[in-house]
């Protein structure tokens, strides 16, 4: 089984400093046949206007990933916690029994592009955390680069949760695969560039993502692309 979700087909918010696209139902945008992937709740792709961003507010029982794809992201929470994430870094925060926060663009001259993902944790109640990690460019050269996990290992934070996060960066004309066990399903979202995904017939450009369950995920890049690929345990039925 597999489903394309198109870019322009996304829920689609703009408040003046804010240009979102919803992958699956947020706020005012809701679609009953778009309510998450398996433990994938919220893929949220943000631009921010320049020296605007979030206000302080509260989340809990989540667990929250921000990947940047330009410009800079300032972040300040309750536990104490004040940074900038850049391209190449990702953040995570698990907000567990409540977390306060705020985000905003730390650049004077240009939107910070980001994607704010949601994944529902395996437990409620937790101590909230924090972790930053940056990534290793080398290891996601044209390959997968696992950046998100549930058991901890160097240079991978440790979730709350069954999910994997990984990422490539795939050039022109090269090729990746994936295998997925039975009971898994990969959500694969194109931040950057074009791919063809052969194992599906089917051409995927920046902001298309492609849901696929029991199949193998074939890809060739097309134009230089940017990819990530959530692993997720897929309910029976």
């Amino acid at each position: 089984m597999h489903h394309v979700r198109w870019s322009q087909e996304r829920g689609h918010a703009r408040h003046g400093w804010l240009d979102s696209h919803h992958t699956f139902s947020f706020a005012d945008y809701y679609d009953p046949n778009y309510m998450g992937f398996g433990a994938l709740r919220v893929i949220n792709e943000d631009r921010v206007a320049p020296s605007a961003g979030f206000p302080t507010h509260g989340h809990r029982d989540m667990e929250i990933i921000s990947y940047v794809l330009s410009g800079r992201l300032r972040h300040e929470d309750s536990m104490g916690n004040g940074s900038v994430i850049v391209p190449g870094e990702i953040q995570y925060m698990s907000a567990g029994t409540g977390v306060r926060h705020s985000e905003y663009n730390d650049a004077g001259d240009e939107p910070v592009h980001f994607f704010q993902i949601w994944i529902v944790p395996n437990r409620r109640g937790t101590e909230p955390s924090y972790a930053q990690l940056q990534i290793d460019e080398g290891t996601r050269s044209n390959t997968w680069s696992t950046l998100v996990a549930p058991e901890s290992a160097p240079g991978v934070i440790s979730i709350k949760q069954d999910v994997r996060l990984l990422s490539s960066k795939l050039s022109d004309g090269h090729e990746l695969s994936y295998v997925l066990k039975e009971g898994r399903g990969a959500w694969l979202q194109v931040a950057r560039g074009k791919v063809d995904v052969v194992s599906q017939a089917t051409s995927l450009g920046a902001g298309d993502a492609l849901a696929l369950v029991d199949e193998p995920l074939e890809i060739r890049a097309t134009n230089d692309a940017e990819l990530l690929l959530f692993e997720v345990v897929v309910p029976a039925g």
